[in-house]
Parts: structure tokens; C-alpha cells; sequence
């Protein structure tokens, strides 16, 4: 049996009457006993508080285990840790050993999980990378940039304050958009992180939400796509890059991560391999004489094969870029992957049927996800090409003062 505590200190402590549990005049470190859990404590010493088990006594000894701080356990997560411990005596062990062994051994710092993160993550399963190379130089903007003050901090110490503190600096900074991607970044780290043993909680559980100003059905209007396409310097990447997407329907990322390889002049195509797609799949892509026209009028850097951007890899620049525009631009926010929805919308607007829209976007839905999609294997080569060319055309007509 846990050791009897006072009477006073026994309570059934729960999640919400945490915040009633304060010190005494002149107490500077007490510790409450939960009713329904003998062994678990709330310990509070000063303004900190932390969870604590007295698991029944081992080889004549009963100890204080510190389990890890309440605002990174909830009192849940708090009873199963205790309960763990205390069942480590019923079975002969040590409960103390896990402690032991976490003290001798290095400390597990967030930097190094965002490692072992990365890593996992760009192992490949089969041909293809568990995460494209673009989502990876995402991660390590994000890690690098807005998680840089957690990187030195253990693992299990990392708080759902730090977590705050982070959003409401990267939200100064960069933006609520920024900031609500980092919170999602950093949740699948830390839920991975779990998976692994790595950790036990995940202190951005419980954090707010930068607002999703943004609507994900968002579909620029004539007036908008015009103001946005006339807006962009045509010689620079990020407009030649907005004006892709708008004459192409492909992704962000999978236009600027465009290479020279993929790129087939001569034919007008634009052929994407199974490991730059979000489907897997591969996707030829007919370029429209418009199309063509930006690729045929960008400079080439000998030996790189990224159409954009600079160095080794392909075009980081759009937050500083789309900030740039959207000062130019003034219309109702609007993300860049809208420009892919209005494209898709502008050609059913053109008279363009269903499943070649599909076809043009790489979409495995609706139509190519059916039964249809199983037996029909006619690849749409002609009818996407009169789309794009049609949808460029009209594109121009609409731009064109």
C-alpha cells in the first residue's frame, strides 16, 4: 500500500480544480493526494506544478517519483504513468529504475527528435519517399526557423506554455497562417515522437488555434484572377510560378519544384513522376502555347535542373513573395493552391467536361475513383491538351487590356 497521508491533503483531484489547489501563507511545497488513485500526487512548490507517485515500498524503501509536469500531463495521462509504476513492484522491479536510467542516460532533446523525424521520413517506402522532398524543406523551414527555441530543451519537459509562447511569437512575426501550420507541423512530431517512445504527451494538445482565416473552398473570381495575373512581374519566378499554376491546375509545389528534365519542349509536355505527385502517380501535363511561352523565355544556370529557385534544391521564396502581392493585390485572402480550385472551376466554366477536368488536375476522385476508374484506361492525352489550350486562350482574352 502507498504511504497514508493526512486527511486534509486527500482529495479526488480532477483536471478543472487543479487551478483551486494553491499554497498556504508562508507554504513554499505541498503535495496533494488523489482519493482515487492511492500513490498519485499534485505537487505544487511554488508557482510549478508537478505530478508525483509513491508507489508501495520496494526493497524496504518508498520514494518521491517525479512522473513529469501538470501543465504537460493531464490528470489522465498523470494516472496512467502512476499506475504503471505502482504496478512495477506487484511484478518484483524497480519502479525507481526508469528514473535511474533516464538520468545516466544523454538527454533526449526536441532538435534531436526533429532528427530522427526527418530521417524516418525520408527513408523510402518501396520507390517512393514516405515524404516528397518539398514537404521536407518545409519541415526544416518550420523546425529551423520557428521551434529554434525548443530545440536544446528535453523532450519530456517541453510544456504546453513553451508551445503558446512559440505560436504567439512565429503569429507576431510571420503571420497567423504561419503560426497555424507550425502548431500542425510540431503536433505530428510529437504524436510520431509518442509512437516511438519517445515521449508521452503532446503539450500542443490544448493549445489554441491561430485562426483559419482562409476558406478551403475559395475560388477566385473573374475580376480577382485578372488583378492576380496582371499583378505578377512576369520576370521574376514566383510570377512565372502564378501564372503556371493558373495555366497548368497543378500544385504548388509540384510547379515550383518543376525540373528541366521533366520539362519536354519540343512535345509541349510537362511529364511529373510518381515520386512528385501527392497521389503517387505519374502525370503527363500538355503545356499550352502560353505555358510554353514562360518556360521557353526563363534563363537556364548550367548543371542545375530546378527550373526556379536557387542553389540545390527548388523555389522556397512564397511567404515573403505572396506578402509582396497581397499589398498589390487587394482582395478577400487567398491562399496559392485556390489558384488550382479556380482553375479546375474556370474550365468547367469553359464548357470543359468532368472527368477531363479530373484528368487535368490528377484527381483520384469522383469519377476516376469509381468503377469507371478501375476499367477505363484511356489516358485523356487530346482532350486535356484542347482543355489547357482552350483554358489559356480564354485566360488571355480575360488578362488582355
Amino acid at each position: 500500500m502507498a504511504r497514508r497521508a493526512a486527511a486534509d491533503n486527500v482529495l479526488r483531484i480532477t483536471q478543472a480544480g487543479l487551478a483551486r489547489l494553491v499554497l498556504d501563507p508562508g507554504q513554499t511545497d505541498r503535495v496533494w493526494w488523489d482519493a482515487d488513485l492511492a500513490g498519485l500526487g499534485y505537487r505544487l512548490r511554488g508557482t510549478r506544478g508537478t505530478w508525483v507517485v509513491r508507489p508501495p515500498r520496494f526493497g524496504g524503501k518508498s520514494a518521491l517519483i517525479t512522473l513529469g509536469a501538470a501543465d504537460a500531463l493531464s490528470v489522465i495521462e498523470a494516472r496512467r504513468l502512476a499506475q504503471a509504476r505502482i504496478g512495477m513492484v506487484s511484478k518484483g522491479e524497480d519502479p525507481r529504475a526508469d528514473r535511474r536510467r533516464e538520468r545516466k542516460a544523454p538527454a533526449l532533446t526536441l532538435g534531436k527528435v526533429f532528427e530522427s523525424y526527418t530521417a524516418a521520413k525520408s527513408k523510402t517506402e518501396g520507390r517512393k519517399p514516405k515524404l516528397r522532398d518539398s514537404t521536407l524543406a518545409n519541415l526544416r523551414t518550420h523546425v529551423n526557423k520557428h521551434f529554434a527555441d525548443l530545440h536544446a530543451k528535453e523532450v519530456a519537459t517541453v510544456t504546453r506554455a513553451d508551445v503558446a509562447k512559440m505560436l504567439r511569437d512565429t503569429s507576431d512575426k510571420s503571420g497567423e497562417q504561419a503560426a497555424l501550420r507550425a502548431r500542425r507541423t510540431l503536433s505530428t512530431i510529437f504524436s510520431w515522437a509518442i509512437g516511438e517512445g519517445m515521449t508521452e504527451t503532446n503539450p500542443v494538445i490544448g493549445t489554441n488555434a491561430p485562426a483559419e482565416d482562409i476558406r478551403r473552398d475559395r475560388v477566385l473570381s473573374r475580376d480577382e484572377l485578372i488583378a492576380v495575373w496582371n499583378a505578377c512581374p512576369p520576370d521574376g519566378d514566383f510570377g512565372r510560378i502564378v501564372r503556371l499554376l493558373v495555366l497548368t491546375g497543378q500544385r504548388r509545389d509540384e510547379v515550383a519544384g518543376m525540373l528541366w528534365s521533366e520539362v519536354d519542349i519540343d512535345a509541349a509536355l510537362w511529364r511529373l513522376p510518381p515520386e512528385r505527385t501527392k497521389n503517387g502517380r505519374p502525370h503527363a501535363v500538355p503545356l499550352s502555347p502560353a505555358a510554353l511561352a514562360i518556360l521557353e523565355g526563363m534563363p537556364r544556370v548550367a548543371e542545375r535542373d530546378h527550373a526556379f529557385g536557387s542553389g540545390d534544391g527548388p523555389y522556397q521564396g512564397f511567404s515573403k513573395a505572396k506578402a509582396r502581392l497581397d499589398k498589390v493585390v487587394k482582395i478577400a485572402p487567398w491562399r496559392l493552391h485556390d489558384l488550382r480550385r479556380t482553375t479546375g472551376t474556370g474550365l468547367g466554366e469553359i464548357g470543359i467536361l468532368p472527368h477531363v477536368i479530373e484528368h487535368v488536375l490528377n484527381h483520384v476522385s469522383g469519377y476516376r475513383a469509381g468503377v469507371a476508374g478501375i476499367y477505363q484506361r484511356h489516358n485523356y492525352a487530346t482532350e486535356m491538351r484542347e482543355a489547357l489550350i482552350r483554358w489559356a486562350e480564354h485566360v488571355a482574352q480575360i488578362t488582355t487590356p
